[in-house]
């Protein structure tokens, strides 16, 4: 069952417009699915290579003398982060003859983990990040199980829970076990998977470095060295503290949360939705799911924040434009949810322009001025 992916016409207007696309993001979200069925549509000759595949990475070799034969061929190069050297190389290539569409690379780490990449080709590549499913792609009769299976294709599309969660569990083994190791990254799997843990139990509260440095007995650099390696996997998702008034004495920690709610659930063994609205953590996990659903449809040119002040101003997000445009977003797991007046006086401070709350329920209905609640299913109205 392939199920469209948002990004996909997005990516085709890239490949027109620069030399070098790369589509980044974890590992089995659909990234080769993807640049799959874009060559079905492409209108071009295109050679796929993946770097898993030992008969592939052969052919590279030489690498110079092969990627240089394919002048007006699109060239997929699937897992690029296993052989950096490539990166300046594509560049030499493009310079040579800059030509849309030359190259397509999928990556399952970030651009500044890959360094060579991001010095490289500067200026001459485009980025697209894919998540795993949203809700803009799976439709809204199917909410409680994207939020308790999380967006991964496997993991969403398994036959049952159970298939479902151990699909879940062996990524994370693989995950831990070869996929760190082939980056280079030398940290004991069951160090981080205890890591990895410990961020599940405290999904969405303020980073304390000292706090889980002193429960894994590490020093607060080396934990910080995994919340890295965590983030420039797309596992984990450092939202930042909002700034703009410098009166107020505000929170300068960043809130970390799992960013696949179905990953959450799994290592806090939530295994069905009868564990999931029964667990103390649902409120948490659902605040989560519905911030990353958020960030993930956010139109270009928006940034996401929170914003917290010593004295209780308090704002799940806090959602900029690049003409600083706000709007506040407060997320509740409740059929009846009722804001603080630390919420208006989080949107006062921000200068919001619109206020949101985002719910589990039916139905919308206006609390203030510009101020709505709304079903989460309806959060496109955020940008209108």
């Amino acid at each position: 069952m392939y199920i469209r992916r948002s990004l996909e016409g997005h990516i085709r207007r890239s490949l027109k417009k620069f030399p070098v696309v790369g589509i980044i993001g974890p590992r089995q979200a659909g990234k080769t699915t993807l640049a799959k069925m874009l060559l079905k549509n492409i209108g071009k000759k295109a050679v796929y290579l993946d770097l898993e595949l030992p008969s592939d990475i052969n052919k590279l070799q030489s690498p110079e003398l092969f990627l240089g034969q394919f002048t007006d061929t699109l060239v997929i190069i699937d897992e690029v982060q296993r052989m950096p050297m490539l990166f300046p190389l594509i560049r030499a290539l493009v310079d040579k003859k800059r030509v849309a569409g030359r190259f397509l690379l999928l990556g399952s780490a970030s651009p500044s983990l890959i360094k060579q990449a991001s010095e490289s080709l500067a200026g001459r590549i485009r980025y697209h990040e894919l998540t795993p499913f949203t809700l803009a792609e799976v439709g809204c009769r199917d909410i409680n199980k994207l939020w308790l299976r999380g967006g991964f294709p496997k993991s969403y599309l398994a036959g049952n829970d159970k298939e479902s969660i151990e699909w879940r569990e062996a990524f994370m083994r693989t995950y831990l076990e070869m996929d760190i190791p082939q980056l280079g990254i030398r940290v004991p799997a069951l160090q981080l998977r205890r890591f990895w843990t410990m961020l599940a139990h405290s999904h969405g509260q303020l980073w304390n470095a000292s706090r889980i440095a002193g429960s894994l007995g590490v020093s607060a650099p080396s934990v910080r060295h995994y919340l890295d390696i965590l983030e420039d996997t797309f596992i984990i998702r450092q939202l930042l503290p909002y700034h703009a008034n410098i009166g107020k004495r505000i929170v300068r920690s960043p809130r970390v949360y799992i960013r696949d709610s179905g990953m959450l659930h799994g290592l806090l063994m939530m295994r069905s939705l009868d564990d999931l609205h029964s667990h103390p953590s649902a409120g948490a996990s659902w605040e989560g799911f519905v911030i990353e659903q958020i960030i993930s449809s956010m139109p270009e040119g928006w940034r996401a924040f929170f914003y917290r002040t010593s004295a209780g101003a308090e704002l799940d997000l806090a959602l900029i434009n690049e003409k600083n445009k706000a709007v506040g977003v407060e997320i509740k797991y409740s059929s009846a949810p009722v804001v603080s007046k630390g919420f208006w006086n989080s949107l006062n401070d921000i200068g919001c322009k619109r206020g949101f709350i985002v719910y589990p329920g039916n139905e919308s209905y206006p609390i203030a001025k510009n101020v709505v609640t709304i079903p989460f299913r309806d959060m496109s109205k955020i940008w209108e």
